[in-house]
């Protein structure tokens, strides 16, 4: 085991437990401020972690603006002090309410939404002008993932302009989420990055010209962030997420980003059923289950493991080395997704210096805190 991962003491520690290594996650957020050169260019997004306390971090190394997906996230952000908070979710149904209370109760904070259809605009400004408050929006674009928005381009042009003109919501800029650009290669992830910025930009040019201001673009993704940081244009605000805590699945995508895990899962042996099997406390409530059977994690001081099942409780690996495993026995698994692995948990045990220092809460797991 890497010296980073030591831990003095687990015997306090409950499996399978998330650990969250201090040390690393400073190392990372520090990283992550390098690449872009100032931290104001910066907007990470905490649906990774999920935790007031990484927050917390980040403001302090001057990285004011922030990016979640959900309402308990952006109200996470907004009691640890963050005044500037995109919600990159189209708000339909009861979250357009919300986001009346969210308006209410933090009228000093800055909140951008998404929207990227007539119906949900005409809506959001009837509630927000009923409520006597007005909301930011930013126009989502479709990059190509075909998940969400619009493609850059007439209809987009069109859609923007009807928020700009609706009562009780300012026109806040762009959207431009590039979750398709896992190219391995760094030069082919460039030019992919570099043509869905070409397509932007001319939006962005189209709508100043028509009298429309386009005050920020929310850009890129983990792997694009670096891209789009070199692109030199002060309207851009890069958003990296998983890069605070990394994990297997990121490390593998983007082996020009040296970032390091810094989440992991400690696991026990609960049996051994056959010489070259254990099983371990590590069912898909505590480790993502989204990544294939054999791919859900790493073990660094069991390189070989390979994942056989997997229940909600159990995690069957077979090992050349199972023989040497009893049950008790501990490892240190690292997720191939981090993200979902977070909030599965409801509290970490945070490592510093290999000492055991703090719990923290995984403020923002739930869908539904106070608005």
């Amino acid at each position: 085991m890497d010296a980073c991962y030591q831990i003095d003491d687990t015997s306090q520690i409950i499996s399978p437990g998330l650990i969250i290594f201090k040390d690393l996650v400073k190392d990372n957020l520090q990283k992550m401020v390098e690449i872009v050169g100032d931290p104001t260019r910066l907007r990470p997004h905490c649906k990774t972690h999920k935790m007031r306390e990484i927050i917390a971090l980040e403001l302090s190394m001057g990285i004011e603006k922030h990016k979640a997906a959900t309402f308990p996230e952006a109200e996470m952000l907004a009691d640890t002090g963050v005044k500037d908070i995109s919600l990159a979710y189209n708000l339909v149904g009861p979250n357009i309410t919300r986001a009346v209370e969210f308006r209410k109760r933090w009228p000093d904070v800055s909140l951008q939404v998404t929207a990227d259809h007539p119906g949900p605009i005409v809506q959001l400004g009837e509630a927000m002008s009923a409520a006597g408050t007005e909301i930011e929006v930013l126009l989502d674009l479709n990059t190509g993932q075909n998940r969400t928005g619009l493609e850059p381009g007439e209809t987009a042009v069109e859609l923007y302009q009807m928020i700009a003109n609706t009562p009780g919501l300012i026109a806040a800029g762009l959207h431009v989420y590039d979750g398709q650009n896992h190219q391995i290669d760094f030069q082919e992830r460039e030019a992919a990055v570099k043509a869905v910025w070409n397509d932007v930009s001319r939006l962005r040019d189209q709508l100043i010209t028509e009298g429309l201001a386009v005050p920020r673009i929310v850009a890129g993704a983990t792997g694009s962030f670096p891209i789009f940081a070199s692109i030199d244009d002060p309207d851009i605000e890069v958003c990296p997420g998983t890069c605070v805590l990394h994990d297997v699945g990121y490390g593998e995508l983007f082996p020009d980003l040296k970032f390091t895990p810094a989440g992991l899962v400690l696991t026990r042996v609960i049996s051994r059923p056959d010489p070259d099997r254990i099983t371990l406390d590590l069912g898909y409530k505590a480790i993502a289950s989204d990544p294939a059977m054999e791919n859900r994690c790493r073990f660094p001081d069991l390189p070989d493991a390979k994942a056989v099942l997997q229940n909600e409780e159990h995690l069957v690996v077979m090992s050349a080395l199972a023989n040497e495993f009893q049950p008790g026995d501990e490892l240190l698994a690292i997720p191939r997704h981090i993200c979902p692995t977070s909030a599965l948990h409801k509290s970490v045990t945070v490592v510093s210096e290999g000492q055991v220092v703090d719990h923290w809460n995984v403020a923002a797991r739930d869908r539904f805190l106070s608005v």
